[in-house]
This record gives structure tokens, sequence and C-alpha cells, in this order.
């Protein structure tokens, strides 16, 4: 029997208990699911309807991944499909390339599923119904940013469909894609509380923050410019003082935080926070994606200079003095305390269970990423319950000032904005003068999106849609360098990654979609 996975028109399939012809038995309501006879009812059910889309947000392997299959990042381990991708050595079969896509129309599902059956509800509170429906629409426009954004023209699925319905579809063009977000988005935002009704639900902030990204990602902007505006004027985020703690229990649902992952002790906990990024020696993590000499030598001195300056002060013997706190606060470089209050050492031959070359689990370039990793789940690191960061401040901050800049419209309010971010009370790195020309300040806009933003899953599509990829994604990698008995050593990793440009800019519709379908076409050169 044909099926199509994109479309996942069934979250399971029913068992087959007996093949009675007895019409009682055939009228039997189902024990193991809720029936739509039953559900649909009461705005208790239209809430649950509502939280079934809400699984579907990203979570933290896949924000690792989509900045490891950067510039700043690699895949650890070399027999990892995730590492063959960053060699070029990947097409429309490829399992990534397919659960990507499976998993987006999941989530479109499971919206048009709430929509087609909402309207059944009876209940006097409508305001509720609204506030719901608003939350779906920025729920499935969400998906719609993450397929637009790899797969360009995707189909545009706003209702349940059956299997034959499936097979007939056609993509819409990607200007389509992106119209029709900005107008769900735009609806949500009209109708969502600026508080939520609960922590981990989408609000109006949420919905305007995803605009601006998404506005920001199709070049459109003046609309980028625009709904970030809108969030700024709410009054309802800061920048929260302490960068450190964003990503540690202390900061959980700080002031800058648009919206969240939520984790709960004892009833929703990860463990992949520790196994896939932590340091090998910490309790053998894996090490699954690690930072590059890319990201580490993009973080400036304290005085604000770039560490390729003669003028900076830049010691390459000690390499990580003086530097930007972010680098310190988000990565593990040599001589910082592990949670276990280890040292730090992935020094070749250095005898510790981090060094390189000591085992394929410890990290190839000498560096760790430190978000989400923290002394208090070392003790027992499958119980971690950091909510996941999904959309915070400082990227609307940066969205506001790109698009600004981009449209040539440089005011205070774009040096405001990039300041903002660089000087808050723990970073407090020199703010950015007035003055600059447009290039200038789109270098200087672009930067901070890598070093504030590092390993929070956007790298990937900046380079993307600012069609870098290939500068940055060709070549060998690189890791620390470090004092070799008194000369300076770099560690090259022994791989090189591969980025075929303009092919690679989209990734192939995925082959079983295209073999079930073959009406969907495929994207040019794959």
């Amino acid at each position: 029997m044909k099926r199509s996975y994109y479309i996942n028109l069934v979250f399971c399939l029913p068992l087959i208990l007996m093949m009675s012809c007895q019409k009682e038995l055939l009228n039997t309501v189902p024990n193991d699911r809720i029936s739509t006879a039953i559900f649909w009812n009461t705005l208790g059910d239209a809430t649950l309807g509502a939280n079934a889309a809400y699984p579907y947000l990203e979570t933290f392997g896949n924000i690792f991944f989509w900045d490891g299959f950067s510039d700043i990042g690699h895949t650890n381990q070399f027999f990892q499909p995730e590492a063959t991708m960053e060699q070029d050595v990947y097409d429309a079969t490829s399992g990534r390339v397919l659960s990507e896509w499976n998993s987006s129309y999941q989530g479109i599902y499971a919206s048009n599923t709430y929509f087609a059956n909402v309207g059944k509800v009876q209940t006097t509170d409508t305001n509720s119904l609204r506030v719901l429906g608003g939350e779906v629409r920025a729920l499935r426009a969400y998906h719609y940013i993450h397929l637009a954004m790899l797969y360009g023209a995707v189909p545009l699925i706003t209702t349940p469909i059956d299997v034959s319905q499936a097979e007939s579809l056609r993509r819409t063009s990607v200007d389509s894609i992106w119209d029709f977000v900005e107008s769900e988005l735009t609806a949500a935002a009209a109708v969502l509380p600026v508080k939520p009704s609960q922590k981990g639900r989408i609000s109006k902030g949420a919905a305007l923050a995803l605009l601006a990204r998404a506005a920001l990602y199709a070049g459109r902007y003046q609309d980028a410019a625009g709904a970030a505006s809108q969030v700024m004027s709410m009054n309802a985020y800061s920048m929260y003082p302490n960068y450190g703690n964003l990503f540690q229990y202390a900061g959980v649902e700080n002031s800058e935080v648009i919206l969240e992952r939520e984790f709960m002790a004892g009833a929703n906990t990860t463990n992949v926070v520790f196994n896939l990024m932590g340091p090998y020696s910490q309790k053998s993590s894996q090490n699954y994606y690690v930072p590059t000499k890319t990201l580490v030598d993009a973080y400036q001195m304290t005085n604000g200079k770039d560490i390729t300056d003669p003028t900076s002060g830049f010691d390459p013997y000690h390499p990580y003095a003086g530097r930007d706190p972010r680098l310190h606060y988000s990565i593990f470089v040599p001589g910082d305390t592990l949670p276990n209050a280890a040292i730090f050492n992935p020094v070749p031959n250095s005898g510790t269970t981090d060094a390189i070359g000591g085992t394929y689990y410890a990290t190839v370039t000498g560096f760790t990423s430190k978000k989400y990793i923290t002394a208090q789940d070392y003790a027992n690191p499958t119980q971690c319950t950091i909510n996941l960061t999904l959309l915070r401040y400082a990227e609307i901050l940066l969205t506001y000032a790109e698009a600004k800049i981009e449209l040539n419209q440089i005011d205070q309010s774009v040096y405001d904005a990039i300041n903002q971010v660089r000087t808050r009370p723990s970073v407090n790195m020199p703010a950015i003068g007035t003055g600059l020309t447009q290039d200038s300040l789109r270098s200087v806009v672009r930067h901070e999106r890598m070093v504030e933003l590092a390993f929070e899953g956007l790298r990937f599509y900046d380079l993307r849609r600012w069609k870098t990829t290939a500068a940055m994604m060709n070549g060998p990698v690189y890791g620390m360098t470090y004092n070799n008995g008194g000369t300076l050593t770099t560690i090259q990793v022994p791989f090189t990654r591969v980025f075929a440009a303009p092919r690679d800019y989209l990734w192939p519709v995925p082959y079983n979609e295209s073999l079930l379908n073959p009406g969907l076409g495929q994207n040019p050169g794959w």
C-alpha cells in the first residue's frame, strides 16, 4: 500500500483486532485512543488538541545540529551520518533529509487537525478559542519557516488530506510560502496575549519574533524591522544581565526569553545535553558537535579589537586571556573548569580523558560547547531540566539592526540595538561607534550574530541566506593552537568539508516523497 511519509496522515496505525462481522463488535468505541465521537466537545478538548502541536518544536539535538553543520561547528565523530553530510556525501535518500521533512509535516498535520475539528467545540469562552487558534497558527508557521529554508518550494497544506490527495500534491512557490507564514503570524499576534496563560505557550511576542525571523530569512527587511520593532516596543523583554546564566538553571525563564521548550523534573527531562555535547571526561559524553577555530577566533579582545589586529594585545601563547567574555560563557577552552571541578586539558598527549587523539569520542578541535552544560547535572546527567531557549530578545535586537542596515535606514536605533547586546553587564564589550558605512555595519551585525547566538541553532540558516556558505564551508576543519614545546601548533582535523554551490543552498526533496509523488519534482542539481 502506498503511503506518503510527508503528510503523516495518522500518528499511528490502528491495530486490526479481529475479522468478525458482528455488528456490535464493529460499533465498539476503541479503548486505546480517544475517539472523535467523544472528543472535540469542550474547551478542555480544544486545549488538548492545541497541546498536541507543541511537541514538534525544535529539540536540543536539532538545535545543536544546525550549528554543527556550519562553519562554527563540526561533527566530532567521522563515522556519523552528519559528518558525511559535511563532506557533501549525501543525496535525496539521506535519513536527515527525510526526517526533517517528516517532522515538520507531522507538526503541520497536528495543527491542521486542530483547525479541522475545533469548530465542533461548544463553549461560551470564545476568547480562549481565539487564543488557542493563534498559538496553533504560529506553530504551523514555525514549521513552514523551517521547510522553506531547507527545501525552498514545498507543498502548502492547511487541512488534513487523504492518501490520494497527498499523491497529487504540487509544491507551492517559496514566495507564496513566505506570504502564508507572514499572514499566519500576523493573525496570530493580533489575538495572542502579551503574557501567555501558561509557561511555554506561544505569546504575542513569540508570534511577532517568529514573524521578524521569517521576514529576515525571506529578505523582506521592512517587514522584519517592523515586526522586531513591535517586539521591542512591547517592553515585555529586556537583556538579561548575566550572559553566562542564560543557559543554566539560574537563567530559566529569564527576562530575555521569548519562547522556551519547557522541561520539568519527574515529568519531562532530557539526557541529550550532556550526552551529545559535554566534554568526554564528563560521564563519557560524546562531543557529538564541537566548536571550531573559526568560532573561537571570532571572539574579540575586551578592547573590541579582533585578535588579528596587531594592536589588540592578543597573546598567542595565552590565547584565551582578555577575550570577549562570551567566549568563556559559551565554550570550554583549555584551562576552563569542568562540571566535575577538573581542569579541561585537551592538548594532544596530555594524558587526560579529553586529550585530542586519545579516543574518537574526545573533541578533535580541542573545544566543546558550554551552553546548557552545568555542574548541577553532573551527578545525574540524564535528568536535565534546563529549558531550551528557542527565541530570545538578543536575536530580535540583532534582527532589527540587520534589517535596517540592509534597507540602508541607518540611524541611532541601529547602533542602540547592537550595543544593547554588546554591553550587557556580564559582557561589557565596547559600544560600536557611530558613523560606520553600510558595509561596515553589515560586518558588525553578522559578527554579533555569530558570537552572541553560537550553538543556538541559527548559524546554518544565516550562512545560507547570506549566500556565504560556499566560502565558509569548503576546506579543512581547524582546532586550537597550542604551545607544543615552545612551538605554536594548530590542530588540523583530518577532514575536508565540501559545499557545492549553488546546489547545496537547498536540500533535495526526499527520495521517498518524489517516488510516491513524482509531481513534486526535484531541486536543481539533485
